[in-house]
């Protein structure tokens, strides 16, 4: 493991563990002793992101963030888009642990590209944490009661420095007899707890499995569309983000299975009616006002000797983020861009996937993205916001 920088979140610790005894190393650090870091808010300018001005558009994406402690050192550390882990209307468990090994992919790269064999075959998974980090992603979305995270949220949003915006992350809750009217229902409820903390924006997560297996909710457009419009309705003016996983396009070539490191080229695309079908059913319909992608590209991940990784019924697949997404999530963020330039429509892109550097904030913002967030990167490196903002 490279011991450069101490993960904030500890992977050898179970998730309960990080929220109650977390954040760890740098964080920590800007936890216990503010004026060792330093003022991270400041800036001679800011730029406006969904109406909120915003020092550096840059941040750390709904996951690693638990709790306010977590999102307040994040600001210390000059991550101004900083989102709350996701939350639901009722208290939810996490999966087994271990839910993070690293992952290391076949190509040259460490890149996984849709599509490859590789996803289905089984990429390997183990404790050999290495740089550019790529790891497993196998949490359930667990969250605490409203009444544990609602007082929390609350402290994290007043912990913003100046320039600097806490998103609050949510999403419904399936459970056994529900309906899906009840579905839609525990979504506009748990929207609304979000609203009594007195949050001035929020983000839907759509790209994590709900039921247990790995259905998504994005998978269904026409179902985000309709939940969004009954969240938007509750939600009156504050911006909705929703967070999607990978949607993948129809190309006249294969994916690249060995593309250098920084020299990507986009599949040329015949057919991306699927996203934007996604978009039609959101953003022109006046309910969604951006759009954050990607979150983890889903693999069977196996051992050396090619059997499960992760431990438990239903966890022979897992996502995977960091370095070896970040082809999957340039490209989601551009053909996005082309997407709303095409339809001429009016909302925010958040690339999200692989920012391990600070050149992969610049491919980002090249590609058409608004404001880049990293969570991976960001936990092996609690400086990388440092980092960009020093050049």
């Amino acid at each position: 493991m490279n011991q450069s920088f101490e993960p904030f979140y500890d992977v050898n610790r179970t998730y309960d563990d990080n929220y109650a005894q977390g954040p760890f190393g740098a964080f920590a650090q800007a936890l216990a002793d503010p004026a060792r870091v330093g003022n991270q808010s400041a800036a001679s300018s800011c730029e406006s992101f969904l109406g909120f001005p915003v020092n550096l558009p840059f941040g750390i994406p709904a996951g690693p963030l638990l709790n306010e402690r977590f999102t307040t050192a994040a600001f210390r550390m000059g991550f101004d888009l900083s989102v709350y882990k996701t939350v639901r209307s009722r208290a939810w468990g996490c999966n087994a642990f271990p839910n993070v090994l690293a992952v290391h992919p076949r190509s040259v790269d460490g890149l996984l590209t849709p599509g490859s064999p590789e996803l289905d075959e089984g990429v390997l998974a183990d404790t050999r944490y290495e740089t550019p980090i790529s790891i497993s992603n196998s949490f359930g979305v667990p969250s605490r009661d409203p009444d544990i995270w609602q007082p929390d949220m609350r402290r994290a949003i007043a912990a913003a420095g100046h320039g600097q915006l806490l998103v609050p992350s949510f999403q419904g809750s399936r459970v056994e007899g529900m309906s899906t009217d009840d579905y839609i229902a525990d979504h506009v409820t748990t929207a609304r707890l979000v609203c009594e903390t007195g949050a001035g924006l929020m983000a839907m997560n759509t790209s994590c499995p709900n039921e247990g297996h790995n259905r998504l909710l994005c998978h269904d457009p026409h179902l985000v569309g309709r939940i969004t419009e009954a969240v938007k309705n509750e939600i009156a003016d504050r911006p909705l983000i929703i967070k999607l996983a990978y949607i993948p396009p129809v190309a006249t070539e294969p994916w690249p299975q060995d593309s250098r490191a920084g020299h990507y080229t986009y599949a040329r695309v015949t057919d991306d009616s699927a996203l934007e079908l996604m978009v039609r059913q959101t953003v022109a319909r006046g309910t969604v006002q951006a759009i954050a992608a990607i979150n983890t590209i889903s693999a069977r991940l196996v051992d050396a000797n090619g059997n499960q990784a992760l431990p438990g019924a239903g966890r022979e697949r897992s996502g995977v983020c960091g370095h070896a997404i970040r082809y999957a999530g340039l490209d989601m963020v551009a053909r996005l861009a082309a997407i709303r330039e095409r339809l001429g429509l009016d909302f925010a892109i958040i690339g999200v996937g692989g920012v391990v550097e600070p050149s992969d904030y610049d491919d980002y913002r090249t590609a058409g993205a608004d404001a880049v967030m990293s969570a991976t990167g960001a936990m092996w490196d609690a400086r990388l916001a440092r980092r960009i903002k020093s050049r």
